[in-house]
């Protein structure tokens, strides 16, 4: 399935499942992860088949990023003011109707129901079946990203930016999913020395990042190609996710 284009619908690889949260400071966002936190600390992560015997093993790769995850984020808070929780995970065969009290995004590779703190995956689909690449890795890092936002305070902040700019909600929710990129990238760059993996196999998930972004769409969310990778690249490259401030970046950082 590696071959198959990246559709934008795919490529995303998140969808929120958003709800109301009471009103923050919206400047909150920037300071959620601090300098004198610290780098995440370099961790061993190996990625597991994602199918084995021709028998598909999806639930137990994703299982295993999320485990990393936890580990290496938890760690990380620990050296912040805000408390961890671990989020919720579930994992489907197919689609359903509606999860987490909404209906189901309509073509999400992934997503996360903010209210609930859930992360949600499911098991087949072009995003993950047969794939030999790190996309899926990628994508489970993303959205475990939105969980940190959460818990941080940063979604809250985002929200109440939201309500009070409603003018520039395109541009916020690109800062706020670019700032998924960048976390994500934190994550890979923190775990590079344990995957078996090399330099090829990491421009081939620059070159789907770049693919997934919304050039040219009425609805741009996510952020151009170019940009995606450059917050993707940011975090792999800073392992800090003080580094990940798309807050305060100029707009052409976010376009």
């Amino acid at each position: 399935m590696q071959s198959l284009p990246l559709t934008r619908a795919l490529a995303l690889g998140v969808i929120l499942a958003t709800a109301c949260v009471p009103a923050q400071s919206a400047q909150a966002a920037p300071a959620a992860f601090p300098k004198k936190a610290g780098k995440l600390a370099i961790a061993s992560c190996p990625e597991t088949a994602i199918s084995s015997g021709g028998i598909p093993r999806t639930r137990e790769y994703l299982q295993a990023v999320v485990k990393c995850l936890d580990k290496s984020w938890g760690t990380y808070v620990k050296r912040t003011r805000w408390t961890f929780r671990k989020p919720v995970v579930l994992y489907f065969e197919e689609p359903r109707s509606s999860v987490c009290g909404v209906p189901w995004p309509e073509h999400a590779a992934a997503f996360y129901c903010t209210e609930r703190r859930t992360m949600v995956f499911p098991l087949t689909g072009r995003w993950i079946e047969d794939r030999t690449d790190l996309y899926p890795f990628k994508v489970v890092a993303h959205e475990y990203g939105h969980h940190l936002q959460s818990l941080a305070g940063v979604r809250r902040a985002y929200e109440a930016r939201v309500r009070s700019e409603r003018e520039r909600q395109d541009e916020l929710k690109r800062r706020y999913e670019l700032q998924a990129d960048c976390l994500a990238g934190v994550f890979l760059g923190s775990v590079w020395g344990s995957l078996d993996r090399t330099a090829r196999d990491w421009e081939t998930l620059v070159d789907a990042t770049q693919g997934s972004g919304d050039d040219g769409d009425e609805y741009r969310s996510h952020g151009k190609g170019a940009t995606r990778v450059y917050w993707l690249k940011r975090g792999y490259r800073a392992l800090s996710p003080a580094a990940c401030d798309t807050w305060s970046a100029p707009a052409a950082k976010v376009s």
